[in-house]
């Protein structure tokens, strides 16, 4: 079963939530994250993103950004932009997009837990992705990233966070500059936490990563290399659950920048061996459906549907990832690991579908495919086999923001 455990919270004054709330440091490089800075002197950016504090030409790894980050996160706790909370609480998180909402509960997960397996991942990590992200928690002490976990949704759950956010006042509530809503409420009723915390001990065997497997494994290294200067709250780390009727996963489309030596015609001859293969026009393509994809070449639409018979019914082939990287990206464009391959590209489906064809109509890419969304369900059967994703398969929105609750080792 799941463990979980409230915490003091590092977060800002009500008033200073907005300001201090940023994007995740990894969907922004160092220059937009500069730009998005600005004059803003509380933004979060300048702990996660620290090297915009310094020349531009500092490495962005070197040990002086971790410890410009210390510094930053300090001078926002001394100037009282931050504060602790001083007693271990749990915190109910909504976010709105486009009319939408999805609430979940930040809290502390064990480490031990995903050692265990008890969160389950469908993920591989990249060393050096891990290796910045411990030397971020080792030199602040903080977890200032949030793991975006979920779990297969139980009633008493569902009840218990919709009655807290009917009855109680939020201590954070506000429209980003994205028009994202944040709507945050602090849950300190001692019978209410206990009430949580029994909930996903007795009812939630298991929670999932679904976005943020770098974090949840640099904290576990952090615990084990801190050894016996481990302290209590390094056996946990920051996460965010939702429960599985509340989640959103978008589609993560692809592009090619060559056609390997095919001419359009023959390309599309190649192609209806394993898909049967419909022009549409010039109007973009989402597919509405599993194994359906949509296919901009030469400045047409295809629909795309693979034949029976055409992938296996195992957790990983039957993706539509899948599909199209054996029968498609590799059979026939030579595109063999899309992990290292140059010549391939992803655009999450929040960007949406005209930047795909401006991209190929510019000539920087030969073919754009659009993909339907991996379900929720998928993801579990993959992870529960032990399995793992392939890359740049599911794209999460809304994102969390950084800064809003961090907690500290």
């Amino acid at each position: 079963m799941s463990h979980i455990q409230p915490f003091k919270a590092l977060r800002p004054q009500p008033s200073l939530a907005k300001a201090v709330a940023s994007k995740p440091y990894d969907v922004l490089n160092s220059a937009e994250a500069k730009q998005e800075v600005g004059t803003n002197a509380y933004s979060f950016l300048q702990v996660t993103k620290s090297e915009i504090s310094l020349p531009a030409d500092v490495d962005v790894h070197s040990p002086a950004v971790y410890e410009q980050a210390r510094i930053n996160l300090q001078g926002l706790i001394t100037d009282g932009v931050l504060f602790r909370e001083e007693t271990p609480c749990y915190y109910i998180y909504q976010l709105v997009m486009n009319g939408r909402s999805q609430t979940g509960l930040v809290c502390g997960s064990s480490v031990d837990d995903y050692e265990n397996n008890i969160i389950k991942k469908h993920e591989f990590t990249r060393p050096e992705k891990e290796q910045d992200r411990i030397n971020h928690i080792t030199t602040t002490r903080a977890q200032t990233g949030n793991v975006f976990l979920a779990y297969k949704n139980v009633a008493d759950m569902d009840t218990l966070v919709d009655n807290w956010k009917t009855h109680n006042t939020p201590v954070y509530d506000f429209i980003a500059d994205d028009n994202i809503g944040h709507t945050i409420w602090q849950v300190n009723d001692p019978a209410v936490v206990q009430s949580i915390t029994d909930i996903f001990a007795t009812q939630v065997p298991c929670t999932y990563i679904a976005d943020g497997h770098h974090r949840a494994a640099s904290a576990a290294k952090v615990r084990k290399a801190l050894g016996d200067a481990a302290t209590a709250d390094s056996n946990y780390f920051l996460t965010t659950l939702f429960p599985s009727n509340q989640l959103l996963i978008m589609d993560y489309n692809r592009l090619a920048k060559d056609l390997n030596g095919h001419t359009p015609d023959s390309f599309l001859a190649a192609i209806n061996e394993q898909f049967l293969v419909k022009k549409i026009g010039s109007e973009p393509l989402k597919p509405n459906q599993l194994h359906e994809f949509g296919m901009y070449l030469h400045g047409n639409w295809y629909r795309l549907t693979a034949k029976a018979g055409s992938f296996t019914e195992d957790p990983i082939g039957i993706l539509d990832v899948t599909i199209l990287q054996n029968n498609l990206l590799d059979a026939i464009l030579a595109i063999k690991d899309p992990r290292t391959d140059k010549r391939i590209d992803f655009v999450g489906g929040i960007r949406g579908l005209q930047g795909l064809v401006d991209r190929v109509n510019s000539g920087e890419m030969a073919v754009a495919f659009s993909f339907y969304p991996v379900t929720i369900q998928q993801l579990f059967d993959i992870a529960d086999s032990g399995n793992v994703m392939p890359p740049k398969s599911t794209w999460f929105e809304p994102k969390l923001r950084d800064g809003l609750l961090t907690h500290l080792i």
